[in-house]
């Protein structure tokens, strides 16, 4: 008689939100070691963290991103705090060190 394993939950799988793009400027495209990389995030602070974790073998990445401004579909974030900030299906979130010259 066969012995029947008791059936598992079924994990579905987590939401993480709207898909766009993280598009990295200067220090912060070499920090990265990309010019740009896919985001699946509701908020900017969600996304931003996805990120660090992507590139935690990169430790100037994380230094990076604490100087940087962002811009998201093209509004500046300023001073608003990353977790109010929605992000948009097929968005585009610009990370931008400070630069220098003029």
């Amino acid at each position: 008689m066969a012995t029947t394993q008791p059936a598992r939950p079924v994990e579905l799988p987590r939401q993480a939100g709207p898909a766009g793009t993280l598009r990295y400027w200067a220090a912060a495209k070499a920090a990265a070691g990309t010019g740009e990389e896919p985001y699946a995030a509701r908020t900017l602070a969600d996304a931003l963290d996805a990120a660090r974790r992507r590139h935690a073998a990169r430790p100037e990445f994380a230094r990076v991103l604490l100087r940087c401004s962002f811009l998201v579909d093209g509004d500046p974030v300023g001073t608003r705090d990353h977790t109010t900030v929605q992000l948009a299906e097929g968005g585009t979130v610009e990370v931008l060190p400070p630069f220098a010259g003029g």
